[in-house]
């Protein structure tokens, strides 16, 4: 087995600049529906949550390694399970590169603090191979 670690960095400022600037629209096109309501409290959406997902969809994308191809933020999905953990669910694009690349499971940790979320995504890999062009 051969594995393949992404991490990522985003200030939460960033974050909070594009929610006050752009709102749903992003929201929409970064964001699952399931993640918008995981970062929600009842002051509003938090911003810090929603870096800590930014930051796990950044990391996924270094484990994919897409080069040329297209991946829509909302193909890498951050689920937060019943005892706090989070995981990822890949659709479409994303799937079909990890599916490639023989990736059998996917880790995430994500966290937030003093302005800044980060992530760690760690990838089990049948094989290192990849399709021609990628």
């Amino acid at each position: 087995m051969a594995l393949r670690v992404g991490i990522d960095l985003v200030s939460v400022e960033g974050v909070r600049e594009s929610v006050a600037e752009h709102g749903e629209h992003y929201l929409t096109r970064v964001y699952s529906e399931r993640e918008v309501r995981d970062s929600t409290t009842p002051a509003g959406v938090d911003p810090e949550r929603l870096a800590a997902r930014f930051a796990a969809k950044e990391a996924t994308l270094k484990v994919l390694r897409p080069g040329d191809v297209g991946i829509p933020w909302f193909a890498i999905e951050v689920l937060r399970h019943a005892d706090g953990s989070v995981g990822l669910e890949l659709a479409g694009a994303a799937a079909t590169l990890a599916a490639e690349a023989g990736i059998t499971e996917l880790a995430l940790s994500i966290t937030h603090e003093g302005g800044f979320a980060s992530a760690v995504v760690v990838a089990n890999c049948a094989s290192e191979t990849r399709a021609p062009g990628r």
